[in-house]
């Protein structure tokens, strides 16, 4: 967990493999011209560039805190793909998606993370738990893991789902200092016994300098919705003092978990 400074490397789309159906916003398997098979983040769906900003801030703030994350990538799209395809649907996104989306590495072989089958560690759970409140990640629940077991260790993926504060913007603040109630539903929480622990951590790594740093890799032009902010500079900001006011105020939501932990246990 060095502090560094973290680096998103761009792909250029070259095939389109198969959708993934079962997802809300379409992702599909796809091929880049490094000859590596992702799982293709679409800016024409959905929620947009608001999802693939929460993917990638949450995906690197996860890494950066040393849990296991698919590597993430910018994927281009060019105007000529999926001219091709049969699929109108599937076409229409394609069309609605030309330029820079995003891409996580697919973890071919990897199964859902089924609760039933493995049992998580109770200082990785806490970890995990802490992160989703932090991030107000109501996508990770027994009926949608998000989470894959691949060679054995376990992966965190999806959190386009994450931030959903952006979705209003002009009250940024007050979600910031705001108990994560959905965090009754977490799949790991029966689990998550050292959330204090988690706490003390990551308050200590997640310094102002790593924040700014992974907010500042997202690209000027998802910042494409003038009722955001004025300027890309002003809207990595916002995300920038949303996320520092929330570890600050992460008392609220350590809390909020251990008492909804107690209920359920």
């Amino acid at each position: 967990m060095e502090n560094h400074q973290p680096e998103i490397r761009s792909v250029h789309v070259t095939r389109y493999v198969t959708p993934l159906r079962e997802g809300g916003s379409m992702p599909a398997i796809a091929e880049a011209d490094d000859g590596f098979l992702y799982v293709l983040k679409f800016r024409g769906a959905g929620q947009g560039v608001k999802a693939l900003t929460a993917e990638l801030i949450g995906g690197e703030i996860a890494r950066a805190l040393g849990m296991k994350v698919p590597e993430i990538v910018f994927a281009q799209l060019d105007n000529a793909f999926g001219r091709t395809e049969p699929d109108e649907e599937i076409q229409d996104l394609l069309k609605a998606s030309v330029g820079l989306n995003l891409a996580v590495h697919y973890l071919q072989g990897s199964i859902t993370y089924d609760p039933a089958v493995t049992r998580i560690d109770p200082q990785l759970a806490s970890r995990i738990v802490w992160l989703d409140c932090l991030l107000t990640n109501v996508d990770r629940t027994p009926r949608n893991t998000n989470m894959l077991m691949w060679h054995k260790e376990l992966w965190l993926i999806d959190h386009g789902a994450s931030l959903y504060f952006h979705h209003t913007w002009h009250n940024w603040k007050e979600h910031a200092v705001r108990p994560f109630v959905q965090v009754k539903d977490h799949v790991l929480l029966p689990q998550a016994s050292a959330l204090e622990e988690a706490d003390a951590l990551f308050r200590s790594i997640l310094t102002e300098e790593r924040i700014r740093g992974i907010v500042s890799l997202v690209p000027d032009e998802w910042f494409n919705d003038a009722s955001q902010a004025a300027t890309p500079a002003a809207g990595r900001e916002v995300y920038t003092q949303f996320l520092l006011t929330r570890i600050a105020s992460s008392a609220i939501f350590v809390n909020e978990a251990q008492h909804a932990r107690k209920v359920l246990i």
